[in-house]
């Protein structure tokens, strides 16, 4: 029995190891070329959002298209989230933070105030997420904002992801949101 082993282990394992010792990769003839590209044009996922076409200097997009929504500056809804809730609105900020785990949301803060608030970024039915490492890229988002009070659990979450949650003045956390419905990244 372990010469079987011992056998099937070299016929498997010889040729592996020698694949892995190869510097570069042979050359592709033009028929094998062809026959690449052919099984990528029949393959039935979508292509890779990195592979876009960057519009304007954006780099990445995730979910749909921004459509021009009215643009607000970050430090206003900050200051004034109110008269925003319930609207749909373009922001563009620095990411300060993503998720860590998944890219299930971002915070954008202005460059000026990296440990002040910043607005809470998801994405509308989980529907697409952002890169782990999207902290220090500047975001354009565009979606649907909300002033919530989270719950102490939800808050000690996000902190263990490395979010900063506000505070109010009476120890509840809250927070500005939008739930987005498109976002570009850009580094």
């Amino acid at each position: 029995m372990k010469t079987i082993r011992s056998a099937l282990l070299t016929l498997v394992a010889v040729p592996l190891v020698a694949l892995a010792g190869e510097s570069t990769p042979p050359a592709k003839t033009q028929p094998a070329q062809a026959a690449e590209k052919k099984s990528e044009a029949d393959c039935h996922h979508p292509p890779q959002p990195q592979a876009a076409a960057p519009q304007g200097g954006w780099t990445l997009t995730r979910g749909e298209a921004l459509k021009g929504a009215p643009a607000v500056k970050l430090a206003d809804l900050l200051a004034k989230p109110q008269p925003h809730a319930g609207k749909t609105v373009q922001l563009e900020g620095q990411v300060r933070k993503a998720c860590e785990r998944k890219g299930c949301w971002m915070e954008l803060a202005t460059a000026k105030d990296a440990k002040g608030p910043g607005v809470r970024v998801t994405f509308k039915d989980y529907g697409f997420f952002v890169p782990l490492d999207s902290a220090g890229s500047m975001a354009r988002v565009e979606g649907v904002v909300q002033v919530a009070e989270l719950s102490d659990d939800r808050a000690k979450h996000y902190e263990s992801e490395g979010a900063i949650v506000p505070r109010g003045a009476d120890g509840k956390p809250r927070e500005v949101q939008l739930v987005a419905t498109g976002v570009e990244l850009r580094r």
